[in-house]
């Protein structure tokens, strides 16, 4: 929880801008967070103290310009406040720090590895996590977490972050069509939780199988039965 101990009143979310007219310049900056929102979306679908950002600003000062991370993850507030959403987030309203940031570095090189990380730091948020495809000699997924003030890099694909009860690694999959490497979720165990897409699959794939199922014992039931026919038996009349 935060403690701002500024003037008031502060503006709201809605007299702040929602955005900073900067284009998203990689479509994988709204895929990758998408992604990773869809699962949440169902994992914690019972759930309503959290709130998954993507491409929106997050105010800590009203003097100073938004930093808009592309997706961060807040823990302890409310999923939503009505049907008009959050325009933006702004932490003297909402008293929580961010727990988890996202950047995916684009073409256009934006200090993800330099400023923004110095920039969160100095913030406080928990886990400031890097991903770029085009990494080859370098992880291409950086985990750091604050330690004593400082961030610390964490070993490991995928990397467990107790705070938030997930773990986030990168790996090969299919979603919206496109076929390469993706960041998902994980569990404890370092199992991948599924895609809404593999979770259709999947149920569809379990009603078949209990379709097939239930097809076999009415086969078995009506050999069954004419055989209890041919002892000169009524299986209609059983006893």
């Amino acid at each position: 929880m935060l403690d701002y101990k500024f003037p008031r009143p502060w503006p709201s979310a809605d007299e702040l801008p929602d955005s900073d007219e900067t284009p998203v310049d990689n479509e994988l900056q709204e895929l990758i967070p998408g992604l990773l929102k869809a699962i949440l979306l169902i994992l914690w679908s019972e759930r309503m103290d959290w709130f998954f950002g993507i491409d929106m600003g997050i105010y800590y000062h009203p003097d100073q310009p938004a930093i808009v991370p592309d997706a961060f993850l807040s823990l302890g507030v409310e999923r939503f406040y009505d049907e008009e959403l959050r325009p933006s987030y702004v932490l003297w309203d909402e008293n929580v720090l961010p727990t988890f940031v996202l950047e995916v570095v684009s073409p256009t090189y934006r200090k993800e590895y330099s400023t923004k990380l110095e920039e969160y730091q100095a913030l406080g948020v928990l886990y400031y996590i890097i991903y770029s495809s085009r990494r080859r000699r370098k992880p291409r997924l950086e985990v750091h977490k604050l330690v004593n003030g400082k961030y610390e890099l964490q070993p490991g694909n995928p990397v467990w972050m107790p705070e938030i009860g997930l773990g986030i690694g990168c790996e090969r999959g299919s979603y919206s069509g496109v076929t390469r490497e993706w960041l998902y979720w994980y569990d404890a165990d370092g199992k991948r939780y599924l895609t809404p897409e593999e979770q259709v699959k999947e149920s569809a794939q379990r009603a078949q199988q209990e379709s097939q199922r239930a097809d076999r014992l009415a086969q078995r039931s009506d050999r069954l039965a004419q055989r209890l026919r041919e002892l000169g038996i009524d299986p209609d009349n059983l006893t």
